[in-house]
C-alpha cells in the first residue's frame, strides 16, 4: 500500500519526507515522542542502520520486579489509533529485533514486592542535549510533567479525534471579551464541518465539553426523538389568524425593558430538531448533539409510589482486591548516639557562640543575589541572650510582666529576613518561650492571616515579635498605629533589632536545660479546609528529630547548605535553621523574591560555596530548567545531596529526571537527589540517603491508576494510559517505626499491596494540635491493631497525613496526601494526578503553569471534582474553549472521573499565598460563594452525576373497575368540595340581565355613585352615579345604532385605557343588543409589538366595529401603526369622545338569559390567547356569588388596582359595583408606574376596608416602597382599617411575596390577617376568593376561616402524590389554599390523563362545576372536540352525570381541622401550577416555579428567573442585577441548586439583562414566549453555557 501510494512521488526520498512531515508535525507532541516516531520511520526505509551496535538483551531478572519500558510508547499510540497502518507494518519488525536484542539502557528501574532493586544505566549527554533543546521554551511545569504522561493524554485525546461531533461553544456577549472568535464561527449545516478530519495522530482538534458528556454518561432517552407537541401554535389561516400566544410584556404595571423579540411563529418538529430556519443554528447543533451514542446510560428502575431515592453507587464486581500478607510495621536505624551532641539545642548554640564565634552560621541575600548579612555564631548567640532578656524583663512591668516563660509568642518576619528570624526563635528558645512562627498578613482582611489569627488567639499570644522594616510596612491606621487584623487578637508588636533593644546586665544569664518534655514551638498547618492548626513540638523531640537528620543526611561540622525553602517551617526550618546549628554549619539562604528574579541563583549559590547539601522544591529545579541555558560556568560536583523536599509528590519525580537530565553534565551525580517525605505532625517520616555506591538506583515502580483509585498496588503491564510512576523517598528516619493503616475507620493494619495512611511512632514527631484536645487524640494518639484486633504496639503512633506503601528493602513510596485526596464514587482520586493530566493536555499556551486548582464539592451527596485555573490574556474564546473541552475528555479518560466544572478566570485573579502558591481553600470558597469571576467555564454534570434518582415509571391508576365505597377511591376520600349555595334573596336577585339591573338602580339610587376614578396624584379625576352611567350607556348605544349600523348579536371590540369610559361603553353594548370585548390598547411607545394583538383579538373576536378614544384613535391611526399592520382591514372605528346627545329610539332587552354578554379574550401563561363565551346567565351567578362571599352592599366601598381586560379583574371593575351597589374605587396599575404610593395612600385617605389587587402591584410596592415606610407614616399612611386585601391571579400563591407585604406595611397597621388570594382560570373566573376579618370575635365578620398553610413534600409531588410534611423538613415546599370556595361552586380533583377521580392524597387537575362557568371558546380553538373536552367533560366512573369545566390547573384538596360560620369543616383548595407549564423530566412532573425558587436563592445577583424545557432540555434563563464579569459565576450556582433540589441536570443557562423575562400584566411569567426568544436567538444574552 505504501508502495503504490508514492509510486508518483519523484524519489524514495521525497516519499520518506512526506510521511516523516505528516506523521511528526501532525499535532503536539514531546521532543521524546518526536525522536522515537523520527527514529522508527527512518529504521523502516534503512533496515540495517544500526546493525552492529544490536546487543542480546537479558531478561532474566525476576517476574515480580517492576520492569516497564516506555521507549516504545508511541509506537503503541499508533497502533490505538488505526492510523499509518502501512508505517506501522515496516516499524513491527524493527520493533521485534530492538526489543529482543537491545540493551535495555532506558528501562525505568522499578520495585517489585520482593527481592533486590534492578540498575539503572547512567543518562548520558545525548539525553541532556534532546532536553536541552525541548526546555528553550519553558512553556511546561515540570512538577508535574513526564513524558510518559504527556503521551498517554495525547494518546486518549486522538482516540476522540474519530468520535468528533460539533457542538456549540458557550456564547458570550462581545462586551465580555477583548477578541471574540464567534464571529469566525460556523454552525454545522453543510458537510465540511460535518466529516472528522483524520489526518494525524495527535489531532489538536478536539470536541468540546458537549460533545464529551455525550459520548460518555448522559442517559439516553427514548428512541423516538419527537418534541412534545407544541400547544402554543397558530392556523395560518388568514380568515382564522388567531395566535394562541403572544407578547404581553410592557403591558403590564411593571415597567420593564423593551422586548428584543416579537410574536413567535409555529415550529413543526420533526424528530424532536425544529425545521423552522428561525430556529438558531446553534440550538438545532444542540439538539444534533443529543443524538449522539454515550456511556454508560442510567440504569431505569421501577420506582414505587414517590419515594426519590439516589443511587448507590455499587462495588464493581471486578476492581482490584488487595492481596498480599499483612504487612509488619517498619523500623529505622536505631538513633546513634555521639558524644558530643548536645543536651540542647540552646547548649549547642551556646558551645558554638563561645568555642567558634567567628564561624558564619547564616548568610542573607538581596534581591540581587549578593550579600546582605553574614551572621555569625557569636552573633546569633549575644543576640539571642539580649532579645531573651528584653522578652523577660522589657514587656510589662517587674510586678506583672507581658511574657512569661511558658507563654506563646507570634514571630512575624517575612521571607527575605532570616537573620531577625533566627535570632528572635533561638531568643525565644533561651528566654523559654513559645515561638509561634507565622506569615505576614498581606491586608487586613486576607482571608489567610485571619484563620491564622484564629490560631494566634487560640494560643492566647498578646506579643509579636518583628524586625524593623516588616513592622514599618504593616498596614497602619491615621494615627500611625498598626490596626488590629480582621480574626487576630489584640497583640503588642515588639521590633527584635538590637538598637530598640535593652542590654542586659553583666549578672544575668539564661539557664540552659536539657531538652524535656515543654513545648519548644509550635509549628502552624493549613488544612484543606483553609483552617489553621498549631502543631506542637517539644524541646526533646526538637533535639531528637535534629539527630535523626544528623545521622540521615550524614552533616558535619562546618558543612554549607543552600537553603531555598520557606524557614519558618518544614524542612526550611528543620534544616536551615535547627540542625545547622547543632552542627555549626553555614547556611546561605536563598530568598523567594531573589528566585523570581533569577531561578539560577540556588545554583549559582551552590557553586560560589562549594555547597556540599542543598534543599530545594522540585519547583526551584524546574525554574533552573527553564533559565540554565545562559549559565556555562556551572558545576555541581561539590554537591553531596540535593534534598527535594516535596519529593514524596509522585509528580516531583519528572523534575528530578529532567534536572538530572541536564546537568549530570554540569558535574551532578544521580546518587546526590535525595526526596524526602515530611508533615507537620510527624515531622520528617523517610528520606533517602546520599550513598557513595552509584551502583544502587533509587527504586521506582509503575503502578496502575485505576489499582491505585481503588487502594491497591498494581504495577501496570498492559494498557500504559493512566499510570502512576512512583519513586521511594528513602527509608524511615532513625528511632522511627512507621506503619500503614487504613485511611478510615479503625487504624488497622493495611496489606502489603495496599495503599494507606503512614503512622509514624518516635520520639522525634509532634505531639498535639495546640488547644484541641480531640483532634489530638485523632492524630497524636493512634494504637494501630492487626487483622486480628491487637495492638501491634503500646506506644501510640501518629498520623501523617501521607499516603503510601511500604516497599522491598523498607523503601518508602508516597501516592499522594489525605489533604489532596478526593473520594468520587467511593473511587480516590489526587489532586496532584489531575493538575498534571490538565497540563499535559496542551503546551502552556493557555493557562498558566503553577496557577490551577484542583478541589472537590459536595454536590448531591458524593464529591465532584472543580478544575481552575488562571487563563492566559493572549488565548482567544475558542482556542481556551478547546483546551478546556480535552481536558475533560482527558481526565475522564485517564483517570476514569468526570469534572463536575472547570473555570478558567483572569491572569493573576486567583488568591496568592504569602510564597506565590495558591491559596487553594480561599479558592475552593471563593468558587462556593460565587465570587471567582470567571471568563470561561464548561460544566459536564452528566459525566459525573450517575447518582440521580431512578427515573419514575408510571403506574396504572384506578380505573373503573376500582371498588367505590361511599365517597372513598382505594381507600382514600374523594377529593371533592363545594361552596355554599347561592340563593336569591335581595331584589336585584330577581333580575336576570345585568342591563335591566343598572336600569332598576338608575330608576330607584339614581344619585348614588358606582365609580370614582383616581388619577396618579390620587385626586379623584371623575366618577359615575347610576343615571350618570345609564344614561352614558344609552348615548353609546345610540351611537352604535347610528354610526355603526349593528345589529343584535355583533361583537364590538371596546379599546380603552383603564377608566370610566369603558365601563360606559360596556354597557352601552349590552343596551344596543352587541357583544362587548375589552381590548389592551396599544403601548404608544412600542407599536410594533403591542399593536399586533389588538388586532388579532378584534380580527379571531370577528368584530363588527372598534368603539375607542380621540387619542387612541389617532394612534391607531399613525405612521408608526399602519407600518406595523394594514389598517384598511380593519372594521369601523367609533370614537365615543363625541357621543349624540339623543337617546336610542328602544333599549335592547335580552329574551335568552343562555344568550352570549360578552367575551374574555386573555392571554395565558404559557402564551395562548383565547375568548371565552360569558352567558348573561353567568354573569348574573358570578355577579352573586362574588357579592354573597365579600359582602358587597351598597354601603360598602372597594378599592380595585386591577387591570380590566380580563377575568375577575374585568368583573370587579365594570360588573360587581353594577349588580351589588357599592362603590368601586378605580386605581390604574399603569398609575403606580410614577407613584408606587399612590394605591395605599388612596386606600388610607379613603378608608377603604376592601381592596384588590394583583401580584405586579404588590411587588411593585414592596420593592418601591422598601424604604419610604418611615416617611408614608408621616404622611398619615394608615392601613389599620383594611380587613382584606385580596390578590388576584391565574397561578399557585407567591406566599413569600405576600408574606414580604405583609410584614413591610405591618407597622403601617396592615394586619397579617388581612392578605389573601384568589384563584380563577379561563373556564370559571373565578374559583375561590378569600376576604379575611381580623377581628377577635370568632366568626364575625366575613364567614371565612385564616388561610391555611401546609408544607408538602416536593418529591412527592413530583410524582403527583400529596404527602404533607412539617415545617423545615427536607424537601418541603410551603403552599397557602387559594382561597375559600365560591358560594355555587363545586370542585372535584380528577386525573388529568384517564378522568376518573382522585383520593385527596394525589394531586390532580382541579374541575369545576358551576353556574357561572364559560359557556366555551369563541374560536380559540376551533375544534369542537378540544372545546367539549374543557367546558364539558364528565368523569370517567363515579359521578358520570354531572358536566364539568377543566381549568388546566394542578392542585389538591385538603378537609382542615377549621370551621367556617355555619360550623363546616373547612376545605381548602391548593393550586400548584399549570398543567400546561408542567414539565415532564425523568418521568416526573416539574413545576417551573419551584425550579426559579431555587434558581433565585442560588446567587444573590440573581434578579429573575425563568424556566422552560425543550426537547429534554432544562434551560434556566436569570437576569442578573450585576456587572456583566459576574455572568459567569452563575452558571455553577444554578446548576448545583438545581441538582441539589430538584435532582435535575440543567442543559443550558442563559445569562441575560434585567427585563428579557416577559410579564403579562398580572405579573405572570410568559415563559412560552421567553422559550421562542432562545430558541430564535432573540434574548441578546450575555452568555449562553450549554452544561453538556
Amino acid at each position: 500500500e505504501h508502495r503504490r501510494r508514492t509510486e508518483g512521488l519523484a524519489s524514495p526520498s521525497l516519499a520518506l519526507s512526506l510521511s516523516i512531515y505528516l506523521y511528526l508535525f501532525a499535532g503536539d507532541i514531546t521532543q521524546k515522542g518526536y525522536e522515537k516516531k523520527r527514529s522508527k520511520l527512518i529504521r523502516a526505509y534503512v533496515p540495517h542502520a544500526g546493525a552492529a551496535a544490536i546487543k542480546k538483551c537479558d531478561f532474566s531478572a525476576e517476574s515480580n520486579h517492576l520492569h516497564v519500558c516506555f521507549s516504545f510508547y508511541a509506537l503503541y499510540l499508533l497502533l490505538l489509533s488505526n492510523m499509518y497502518v502501512h508505517i506501522c507494518v515496516c516499524v513491527c519488525v524493527c520493533v521485534y529485533i530492538y526489543v529482543c536484542v537491545c540493551p535495555p539502557a532506558r528501562l525505568l528501574t522499578s520495585v517489585g514486592m520482593e527481592g533486590p532493586m534492578s540498575h539503572r544505566a547512567p543518562l548520558g549527554p545525548p539525553s541532556a542535549a534532546r532536553f536541552h533543546r525541548r526546555r528553550t521554551s519553558g512553556t511546561r511545569d515540570e512538577r508535574y510533567r513526564s513524558d510518559v504522561h504527556t503521551e498517554a493524554v495525547q494518546a486518549v485525546l486522538a482516540r476522540h479525534v474519530e468520535r468528533k461531533v460539533a457542538v456549540p461553544m458557550p456564547s458570550k456577549r462581545r462586551s465580555l471579551v477583548v477578541q471574540t472568535s464567534m464571529d469566525a464561527y460556523t454552525p454545522p449545516g453543510d458537510e465540511t464541518h460535518t466529516k472528522t478530519h483524520t489526518c494525524s495522530v495527535f489531532l489538536s482538534a478536539s470536541p468540546s465539553a458537549l460533545s464529551i458528556c455525550l459520548l460518555h454518561r448522559l442517559p439516553l432517552p427514548p428512541e423516538n426523538h419527537s418534541a412534545p407537541p407544541d400547544v402554543t401554535g397558530y392556523s395560518s389561516d388568514s380568515s382564522h389568524s388567531h395566535t394562541e400566544r403572544h407578547h404581553m410584556a410592557n403591558m403590564g404595571t411593571i415597567a420593564r425593558n423593551t422586548q428584543k423579540y416579537g410574536n413567535a411563529e409555529r415550529m413543526e418538529t420533526g424528530d424532536g430538531v425544529p425545521v423552522s430556519s428561525r430556529v438558531s443554528a446553534k440550538i438545532q447543533q444542540l439538539v444534533n448533539t443529543l443524538k449522539q451514542p454515550r456511556r454508560p446510560p442510567l440504569r431505569e428502575f421501577f420506582v414505587d409510589d414517590f419515594d426519590e431515592l439516589l443511587e448507590v453507587q455499587q462495588p464493581d464486581p471486578n476492581q482490584p482486591r488487595p492481596e498480599g500478607a499483612e504487612m509488619m510495621p517498619v523500623r529505622g536505624e536505631a538513633l546513634g548516639v555521639v558524644t558530643n551532641w548536645p543536651p540542647s539545642l540552646e547548649a549547642a548554640l551556646q558551645r558554638w557562640g563561645t568555642i567558634s564565634p567567628k564561624a558564619p552560621c547564616l548568610t542573607s541575600l538581596d534581591t540581587a543575589g549578593k550579600p546582605l548579612y553574614v551572621l555569625t555564631y557569636g552573633k546569633l548567640w549575644s543576640r539571642s541572650i539580649k532579645l531573651a532578656y528584653n522578652i523577660l524583663h522589657k514587656l510589662g512591668s517587674k510586678q506583672e510582666p507581658m511574657v512569661r516563660p511558658g507563654d506563646r509568642v507570634a514571630l512575624v518576619f517575612p521571607n527575605n529576613d532570616p537573620v531577625a528570624f533566627m535570632v528572635a526563635f533561638y531568643g525565644c528558645l533561651l528566654a523559654e518561650v513559645v515561638p509561634v512562627p507565622i506569615e505576614v498578613p498581606l491586608s487586613r482582611k486576607d482571608a489567610g492571616s485571619q484563620q491564622i489569627g484564629f490560631l494566634l488567639g487560640s494560643c492566647g499570644v498578646t506579643v509579636a515579635l518583628t524586625s524593623d522594616a516588616c513592622h514599618k510596612g504593616l498596614p497602619k491606621s491615621a494615627t500611625g498605629e498598626i490596626p488590629q487584623f480582621k480574626g487576630w487578637p489584640k497583640l503588642l508588636w515588639f521590633v527584635t533589632e538590637s538598637k530598640h533593644l535593652s542590654k542586659p546586665p553583666r549578672d544575668w544569664f539564661p539557664h540552659i536545660k536539657d531538652a524535656n518534655n515543654d513545648t519548644a514551638y509550635i509549628e502552624y498547618k493549613t488544612c484543606k479546609d483553609g483552617s489553621v492548626l498549631g502543631v506542637t513540638v517539644t524541646r526533646i523531640a526538637l533535639l531528637t528529630h535534629c539527630q535523626a537528620l544528623t545521622q540521615s543526611c550524614s552533616y558535619t561540622e562546618a558543612e554549607t547548605i543552600v537553603n531555598v525553602l520557606d524557614f519558618k517551617k518544614d524542612v526550611g526550618l528543620w534544616h536551615g535553621i535547627l540542625t545547622s546549628v547543632m552542627n555549626m554549619m553555614h547556611v546561605i539562604s536563598v530568598p523567594y523574591s531573589l528566585m523570581k528574579v533569577n531561578p539560577l541563583s540556588w545554583i549559582q549559590k551552590v557553586c560560589q560555596y562549594k555547597a556540599k547539601v542543598a534543599c530545594v522544591k522540585s519547583r526551584d529545579m524546574h525554574w533552573a530548567l527553564v533559565a540554565h541555558k545562559d549559565q556555562k560556568d556551572i558545576n555541581l560536583s561539590s554537591l553531596r545531596m540535593l534534598l527535594v523536599a516535596d519529593g514524596s509528590n509522585p509528580w516531583s519525580i519528572s523534575s528530578c529526571d529532567a534536572f538530572l537530565n541536564v546537568f549530570q553534565t554540569k558535574g551532578l551525580r544521580g546518587e546526590v537527589i535525595c526526596p524526602c517525605a515530611s508533615s507537620p505532625e510527624a515531622l520528617t517520616v523517610a528520606i533517602r540517603r546520599p550513598v557513595e555506591d552509584s551502583s544502587q538506583p533509587p527504586g521506582r515502580g509503575v503502578l496502575s491508576m485505576q489499582g491505585l483509585s481503588y487502594g491497591v498496588v498494581r504495577v501496570d503491564t498492559e494498557e500504559r494510559l493512566s499510570v502512576l510512576t512512583v519513586q521511594d523517598v528513602g527509608t524511615v528516619t532513625p528511632g522511627g517505626l512507621v506503619c500503614v493503616v487504613k485511611p478510615e475507620g479503625v487504624p488497622q493494619l493495611c496489606q502489603t499491596d495496599e495503599i494507606g495512611e503512614l503512622c509514624v511512632c518516635s520520639i522525634a514527631t509532634g505531639t498535639s494540635y495546640y488547644g484541641l484536645t480531640g483532634m489530638t487524640k485523632n492524630t497524636f494518639e493512634v494504637y494501630p491493631v492487626s487483622s486480628s484486633g491487637g495492638l501491634i504496639s503500646e506506644y501510640a503512633f501518629v498520623r501523617t497525613g501521607l499516603l503510601g506503601f511500604i516497599g522491598p528493602g523498607g523503601l518508602v513510596f508516597i501516592t499522594g496526601k489525605m489533604d489532596g485526596l478526593i473520594m468520587v464514587s467511593g473511587r480516590r482520586h489526587n489532586a496532584d494526578d489531575i493538575v498534571a493530566t490538565a497540563l499535559a493536555v496542551e503546551p502552556m499556551k493557555f493557562v498558566y503553569r503553577g496557577r490551577i486548582a484542583v478541589f472537590s464539592v459536595t454536590v448531591l451527596r458524593d464529591e465532584r471534582i472543580v478544575v481552575v485555573a488562571e487563563q492566559r490574556p493572549d488565548s482567544t474564546e475558542e482556542d481556551s474553549f478547546q483546551w478546556m473541552s480535552r481536558v475533560l475528555q482527558a481526565i475522564d479518560s485517564i483517570h476514569g472521573v468526570g469534572v463536575f466544572c472547570l473555570a478558567l478566570v483572569p491572569a493573576n485573579t486567583l488568591p496568592k499565598t504569602p510564597l506565590g502558591g495558591i491559596h487553594l481553600s480561599e479558592i475552593k470558597q471563593l468558587y462556593l460563594e460565587g465570587g471567582l469571576h470567571p471568563c470561561n467555564v464548561l460544566m459536564c454534570p452528566h459525566t459525573c452525576v450517575t447518582n440521580l434518582p431512578k427515573p419514575r415509571q408510571k403506574q396504572p391508576e384506578i380505573g373503573p373497575a376500582s371498588v367505590m365505597v361511599g365517597n372513598l377511591v382505594s381507600g382514600k376520600r374523594i377529593a371533592q368540595a363545594s361552596g355554599r349555595d347561592l340563593g336569591q334573596t335581595d331584589d336585584n336577585d330577581q333580575f336576570l340581565f345585568l342591563s335591566e339591573v343598572l336600569q332598576w338602580r338608575a330608576q330607584t339610587t339614581p344619585d348614588h355613585v358606582l365609580y370614582t376614578l383616581l388619577s396618579s396624584r390620587g385626586a379623584v379625576s371623575s366618577s359615575l352615579t347610576c343615571l350618570q352611567l345609564h344614561k352614558r350607556a344609552e348615548r353609546v348605544a345610540a351611537l352604535l345604532m347610528e354610526r355603526g349600523g349593528l345589529q343584535e348579536g355583533d361583537h364590538v371590540a371596546l379599546v380603552y385605557p383603564p377608566g370610566i369610559d369603558l365601563i360606559a361603553a360596556f354597557y352601552g353594548c349590552l343596551y344596543a343588543g352587541c357583544v362587548p370585548i375589552t381590548v389592551r390598547p396599544p403601548h404608544p411607545q412600542n407599536i410594533s409589538t403591542t399593536l399586533p394583538t389588538v388586532k388579532m383579538i378584534v380580527e379571531v373576536s370577528h368584530s363588527a366595529c372598534v368603539m375607542t378614544t380621540a387619542v387612541i384613535c389617532k394612534l391607531l391611526r399613525s405612521k408608526e401603526a399602519t407600518a406595523t399592520v394594514d389598517i384598511r382591514n380593519w372594521p369601523p372605528v367609533l370614537d365615543t369622545d363625541d357621543l349624540p346627545k339623543k337617546k336610542p329610539p328602544a333599549l335592547y332587552k335580552p329574551t335568552n338569559p343562555d344568550g352570549l354578554a360578552y367575551l374574555d379574550f386573555s392571554v395565558s401563561t404559557t402564551g395562548m390567547l383565547a375568548g371565552v363565551q360569558m352567558s348573561h346567565n353567568a354573569v348574573g351567578a358570578f355577579c352573586r356569588s362574588v357579592k354573597l362571599q365579600c359582602e358587597l352592599y351598597p354601603s360598602r366601598e372597594v378599592a380595585i388596582c386591577l387591570d380590566p381586560y380580563c377575568g375577575l379583574g374585568f368583573v370587579l371593575w365594570c360588573l360587581c359595583s353594577v349588580y351589588s351597589g357599592h362603590q368601586s374605587i378605580l386605581i390604574p396599575p399603569v398609575e403606580l408606574e410614577s407613584n408606587p404610593a399612590l394605591w395605599l395612600l388612596a386606600v388610607s385617605q379613603l378608608r377603604v376596608r376592601d381592596t384588590f389587587c394583583s401580584y405586579s402591584v404588590m411587588e411593585l410596592c414592596t420593592k418601591g416602597l422598601g424604604l419610604q415606610t418611615e416617611a408614608l407614616k408621616a404622611r398619615g399612611l394608615d392601613l389599620s382599617r383594611v380587613r382584606a386585601c385580596v390578590v388576584v391571579a391565574e397561578e399557585r400563591p407567591r406566599m413569600s411575596l405576600t408574606h414580604s407585604f405583609s410584614k413591610l406595611f405591618k407597622d403601617l397597621g396592615l394586619h397579617p390577617r388581612s392578605v389573601s388570594t384568589a384563584f380563577g382560570c379561563r373556564v370559571n373566573l373565578a374559583i375561590c376568593l378569600q376576604v379575611q376579618t381580623h377581628t377577635l370575635t370568632l366568626h364575625s365578620g366575613t364567614s371565612g376561616p385564616d388561610p391555611t398553610t401546609v408544607y408538602v413534600d416536593m418529591r412527592a409531588l413530583r410524582h403527583d402524590r400529596v404527602r404533607l410534611v412539617e415545617r423545615g423538613s427536607p424537601h418541603s415546599l410551603p403552599l397557602m389554599e387559594s382561597g375559600k370556595i365560591l358560594p355555587g361552586v363545586r370542585i372535584i380533583i380528577a386525573n388529568p390523563e384517564t378522568k376518573g377521580p382522585l383520593g385527596d392524597s394525589h394531586l390532580g387537575e382541579i374541575w369545576v362545576h358551576s353556574a357561572h362557568n364559560g359557556s366555551g371558546y369563541y374560536s380559540g380553538y376551533g375544534e369542537e372536540v378540544l372545546q367539549s373536552d374543557h367546558f364539558n367533560s364528565r368523569l370517567s366512573f363515579g359521578d358520570t352525570q354531572t358536566v364539568w369545566a377543566r381549568t388546566g390547573y394542578l392542585g389538591f384538596l385538603r378537609r382542615t381541622e377549621l370551621t367556617d360560620a355555619n360550623g363546616e369543616r373547612h376545605d381548602a383548595l391548593f393550586v400548584v401550577g399549570a398543567l400546561e407549564e408542567a414539565m415532564e423530566l425523568r418521568g416526573m412532573r416539574y413545576h417551573p416555579i419551584d425550579i426559579e425558587t431555587s434558581v433565585i436563592r442560588a446567587h444573590k445577583s440573581i434578579m429573575e428567573c425563568a424556566v422552560f424545557p425543550w426537547t429534554n432540555l432544562l434551560v434556566v434563563v436569570v437576569e442578573l442585577e450585576g456587572s456583566e464579569q459576574e455572568a459567569l459565576d452563575l452558571v455553577p450556582m444554578v446548576t448545583k441548586a438545581v441538582l441539589e433540589e430538584h435532582y435535575l441536570i440543567v442543559g443550558v443557562v442563559v445569562v441575560t439583562d434585567i427585563g428579557v423575562i416577559p410579564i403579562n400584566s398580572r405579573g405572570e411569567k410568559q415563559r412560552m414566549h421567553l422559550r421562542d426568544g432562545f430558541l430564535q436567538d432573540q434574548l441578546d444574552p450575555i452568555y449562553v453555557a450549554y452544561n453538556m
